[in-house]
């Protein structure tokens, strides 16, 4: 599609990976080399002579990391994912340029994050094992009808919207919080917005879906979760930083949190996406997570959907081709669109 040849180097790049790229760069013809490794101080060497870098949510680019992609002539961060807190976007400012995929598929995280909901309170995860033991007893799997129960959605954009569509389909009463309430949203779908203190006291099931700030780190904290109902379910397909690790295992313990669905974990990057099943845990609070019953943990799987790997492949080659094409960056973010005071507006452009 493009009459220059762009040389991309992917890190931390797995089968499924170069499965659904390679299908869709033959339509673009990048010069594309495929790392296992995570983008790293080691690991950054290999980039010299690259114009883009490919990266996912568990390679951290700090400012070191940062100055030797510029030194190395890298152009282009092109994340092929919608978060980018792993970037440090204050040191690659009037560096590089970053584009993102900010919307692959949000149903597939919603859906994901009911899963949990539902595994967690009819006990599936645990009837599958007792049944594959001749073990018919269902004595311990009392759940709850979803049904009149009032779920709590922290952060209302499109995977928001799409999960509140779904538990009011369950006959839900649904509380929202945003910092940025989507009023025209809330007045077609019948859910209140309110504060987050009330948002804990009342909620069922609270279930997070914003991004990652440094205002919202632990947000989920011993003082917040004694707001909550005794027994409340919380959920998390965000990001694990969210939640406050060691809190949320002595409200396990104290049987405060009745349950706990985590797609994400704050200290993912070490194991996440990864196979360890022939190897020990290191980390003991992921390990004492382990333990918990009642304690669902999936290993950031959220977005893994066939649809949602076509769309961020697509969306992520399309990035790089209108910036090395045409110097366009629909989908650029920096830390100046975080604070409302990019200049995007004027030129097309975060820098």
């Amino acid at each position: 599609m493009t009459n220059v040849r762009v040389k991309i180097l992917f890190f931390d790049t797995k089968p499924y990976d170069r499965d659904f790229f390679e299908r869709l760069n033959s339509r673009y013809d990048f010069d594309i080399t495929w790392l296992e490794n995570h983008l790293t101080g080691e690991t950054v060497s290999l980039t010299d002579g690259a114009d883009a870098v490919c990266v996912f949510v568990n390679d951290r680019l700090d400012e070191a990391i940062v100055e030797r992609l510029y030194r190395n002539g890298v152009r282009l961060i092109a994340l092929r994912s919608a978060g980018y807190n792993n970037i440090d976007l204050k040191a690659v400012y009037k560096k590089l340029h970053v584009v993102r995929v900010p919307a692959y598929s949000p149903r597939a995280v919603a859906e994901h994050a009911v899963a949990l909901m539902l595994s967690l309170n009819r006990k599936t995860h645990r009837a599958y094992y007792r049944v594959r033991d001749n073990n018919f007893s269902i004595n311990g799997f009392i759940g709850f009808d979803m049904f009149g129960k009032t779920a709590g959605v922290i952060g209302t954009g499109k995977i928001g919207q799409a999960i509140i569509e779904i538990l009011q389909g369950f006959g839900m009463n649904i509380l929202a919080y945003d910092i940025y309430p989507n009023e025209e949203f809330a007045a077609g779908s019948n859910l209140r917005y309110t504060d987050l203190d009330t948002l804990y006291r009342e909620s069922d099931i609270i279930t997070l879906h914003c991004p990652l700030t440094p205002d919202n780190i632990h947000m989920i904290n011993s003082n917040s979760m004694d707001k909550m109902k005794d027994g409340v379910m919380i959920i998390n397909t965000g990001r694990g930083k969210l939640i406050n690790t060691k809190d949320l295992i002595t409200k396990l313990k104290k049987g405060k949190i009745g349950a706990a669905g985590l797609d994400v974990y704050e200290e993912e990057t070490d194991y996440f996406f990864e196979d360890f099943s022939s190897s020990s845990i290191d980390d003991d609070i992921l390990a004492r997570l382990l333990t918990f019953p009642n304690v669902l943990i999936t290993s950031h799987q959220g977005f893994f959907t066939r649809e949602a790997m076509t769309n961020i492949a697509q969306t992520t080659l399309e990035n790089i081709r209108l910036f090395f094409e045409k110097e366009e960056l629909p989908n650029e973010i920096c830390y100046k669109c975080c604070e409302g005071d990019c200049v995007r507006k004027k030129t097309g452009k975060c820098f």
